[in-house]
């Protein structure tokens, strides 16, 4: 892609603004991955060390390269970077996946919910894609929950990284 972005780059909500990840942002994101209550149903479950989380921004912001969307931080005006929200879709996974993820201290607001409702609502107005779905491990009640809220549809599990995911298909 090149710079040549097929989603915006930045999205203002009634109180967020989804954004690349910039240098400002690695010590509270690397915060917030090291919470074992974080990371407990993200990737493998593994908490990630300031080096893994600066790896994983940089993945997240080369998503945005190659493909030309991604996953957005999501920045809280006057706070900072307090998660991520957006879309994951490297080859093998099993779907175009909207995901989010939220400092333990921003659980339970409602800032998730703002930020993938955006989400989805770009992947079927501006990307035209026709099938999103989430991927969540079961034991994450508060995801399916959030999932279920954005009218997404269970269909089944699948192995993600060695564990199971529920899947669920969001309905256009």
């Amino acid at each position: 892609m090149g710079g040549q972005y097929l989603a915006p780059r930045e999205v203002r909500t009634q109180r967020l603004l989804l954004r690349p990840f910039v240098l400002a942002d690695h010590a509270r994101y690397a915060r917030f991955s090291a919470d074992p209550e974080v990371m407990r149903y993200m990737g493998t479950g593994v908490v990630s060390t300031p080096e893994m989380a600066w790896r994983s921004m940089s993945a997240l912001l080369g998503h945005w390269e190659m493909l030309g969307y991604g996953i957005w931080a999501i920045d809280l005006p006057g706070t900072g970077v307090i998660g991520h929200a957006g879309y994951i879709d490297v080859p093998g996974w099993p779907g175009f996946e909207l995901g989010w993820m939220l400092g333990r201290e921003y659980w339970g607001q409602g800032y998730a919910r703002e930020a993938a409702a955006t989400a989805l609502e770009i992947a079927y107005a501006t990307l035209k894609r026709d099938r999103v779905i989430s991927l969540i491990r079961p034991p994450n009640a508060a995801s399916i929950k959030l999932a279920l809220a954005l009218g997404a549809v269970g269909e089944g599990s699948t192995d993600l990284l060695g564990s199971p995911a529920e899947v669920y298909v969001h309905q256009p």
